[in-house]
């Protein structure tokens, strides 16, 4: 079982960390495009373009089973695209308001997420769809995927960094009574802990991360091959090799990986 992961940057990592768990044995590959670094600052119709390109290339070359878009944004706006070109089959990653919607008891739900995701007309859609009795609160919080790079090279994190962006979220009408708060954006799985432990207590954080590892265990489990174990664990590529490379490599290798590869995009 070979499977293909892409995001952004790191944050598609923890997803990867599941499915290291989930899927035992598979070779999984990714691939980060840090060239254009962070997605929630870049124009759509321009983010649409690359990806597909990106994921195309990439599919060509690694001919894998499956493919995690293990990014919110590349998933709310590439992901119909993808499917349409490409027999492989794609898991997704969306703000997880379904979720937050079924554990929620004050019936007022938080989501952290890129000011991108905020505005874009799927998010909506989950919210009419899945928690139209619910109050949604919501934080387009731009320094916290920095911030999860930051953590992911294992730098240490200022709480009042943290305590900002959160004090974003809960300061706005309603945020008193924010019982649940989705994490949309795959970057934050790297500052679960300190929202835990800076948060009020009895909020319920959901981390998407393993719900997409599970979505994609079960097609694997349907496309069959993933008992026997791969003789690689896979390749991690970046568009653009980070200049810090040394303190990324760690970070790469609790997560089965040797080290950092460049990806060259074609023309």
């Amino acid at each position: 079982m070979r499977i293909l992961a892409f995001d952004s940057g790191i944050g598609g990592l923890g997803i990867v960390r599941c499915l290291r768990q989930d899927i035992p044995g598979a070779c999984i590959d990714y691939l980060a495009d840090t060239a254009v670094f962070p997605y929630g600052e870049q124009a759509d119709d321009f983010l649409v373009a690359r990806i597909v390109t990106l994921v195309g290339q990439a599919i060509a070359r690694l001919r894998p089973d499956l493919v995690v878009i293990a990014c919110n944004t590349a998933s709310t706006l590439a992901l119909g695209e993808l499917r349409a070109r490409h027999d492989v089959p794609f898991v997704g990653c969306v703000p997880p308001i379904k979720w937050a919607a079924d554990l929620t008891q004050s019936r007022t739900i938080g989501l952290l997420a890129t000011r991108a995701t905020l505005t874009r007309s799927y998010l909506h859609d989950l919210r009419n769809r899945f928690a139209p009795d619910c109050t949604l609160v919501t934080y387009g919080a731009r320094n916290l995927a920095d911030l999860s790079e930051l953590a992911f090279r294992g730098q240490r994190i200022p709480d009042q960094a943290i305590s900002a962006e959160m004090a974003g979220l809960f300061s706005q009408p309603g945020g008193d009574a924010i019982d649940v708060v989705g994490l949309g954006c795959t970057h934050y799985t790297f500052l679960l802990d300190h929202f835990r432990r800076l948060g009020r207590p009895g909020l319920n954080w959901i981390d998407p991360a393993q719900a997409v590892s599970r979505q994609a265990a079960r097609l694997a489990h349907r496309i069959g091959n993933i008992t026997a174990k791969q003789q690689e664990t896979g390749q991690a590529f970046f568009t653009a090799l980070p200049e810090d490379i040394g303190a990324v490599l760690p970070g790469l290798r609790r997560m089965g990986y040797e080290t950092a590869r460049p990806f060259a995009e074609r023309a």
